[in-house]
């Protein structure tokens, strides 16, 4: 299994006819993903075999459209995401960066208030390694396997998952949750889904100072009944503060904001800590044998 997309997912591309949207959508097309079209309003015809659709409606009503991946810029991401949960897509990967932050809340709500999932804004997008990716990452690095991954951070999620990858142990599926304050899906509720997945034998969890969204999973952890071990590393150790750290929301804002803050607190709830990148594999080889 996988969580979120698998190879039945059939996805649409909003914004696919731009020069960054063509490009990955025809690498997410070799890589296997199940693109069923591409939305460009006002227009019809194809691109290199891909349907092109004047909307949203109009791909559905071509057949059933369960995620779309929205390369538009930020003024028209609000909406571009409105029309594709409004028209009954479960599944939205928001790439733009520098989304209104006012935006980025209201399409948070929308997702809640439709059971969709809104991964972004200010993201590399999903992977499930083998099956499917909705997303601009090198599919390359991420080989099939039994380790979840949940990122607030698109580099290192790269790093991460090749090195998982080089141990043998392989990715389940790899999310970059995106790097903004506001973001449609945290911590909490991914690794929800991943102690759910069948397939999933251990979580690793890549934070970064700034915000609240590791405390949130410390809580999470220590009060729930975690059937996984949780690796965490975070970001950001030698950050001097009201530094921003490359994300809007990779910035210390406080005592509790801190690598070491969140570290301990992590630690605290059970979860497993790495203070190094290339110790990863052997801490999730650990945490396996000891669940």
């Amino acid at each position: 299994m996988a969580i979120i997309i698998d190879e039945k997912t059939t996805v649409i591309v909003q914004g696919g006819t731009g020069k960054q949207g063509a490009l990955h959508t025809e690498l997410m097309k070799k890589y296997g993903t199940k693109i069923v079209g591409v939305i460009k309003p006002g227009f019809s015809g194809s691109m290199n075999g891909i349907p092109i659709y004047s909307s949203v409606e109009e791909a559905q009503s071509h057949g059933k459209v369960d995620a779309t991946i929205i390369f538009v810029p930020p003024a028209a991401v609000k909406d571009a995401f409105a029309e594709a949960i409004f028209s009954g897509v479960k599944v939205a990967v928001v790439i733009t960066e520098n989304v209104p932050i006012h935006d980025a809340i209201i399409m948070r709500r929308i997702s809640k208030e439709y059971g969709s999932i809104l991964i972004g804004p200010n993201t590399i997008g999903i992977i499930s390694p083998g099956k499917s990716k909705i997303g601009v990452m090198p599919s390359e690095l991420y080989k099939p396997g039994v380790v979840g991954i949940v990122s607030r951070s698109g580099t290192l999620t790269h790093e991460v998952a090749s090195i998982i990858s080089e141990s043998g142990l392989g990715i389940s599926t790899a999310i970059d949750i995106g790097g903004d304050m506001v973001v449609g899906t945290d911590f909490v509720e991914l690794v929800k889904m991943f102690n759910e997945d069948t397939e999933t034998k251990a979580i690793v969890v890549i934070g970064e100072i700034g915000g609240s969204k590791e405390q949130e999973l410390a809580t999470y952890i220590a009060s729930n009944k975690i059937k996984k071990p949780i690796i965490t590393y975070i970001a950001g150790i030698k950050a001097p503060p009201g530094k921003r750290m490359g994300h809007a929301g990779a910035i210390i804002s406080g005592g509790a904001t801190t690598a070491e803050a969140k570290l301990k607190i992590l630690s605290s709830s059970g979860a497993i800590v790495a203070r190094y990148i290339d110790e990863i594999p052997s801490l999730i080889d650990k945490g396996i044998s000891q669940f």
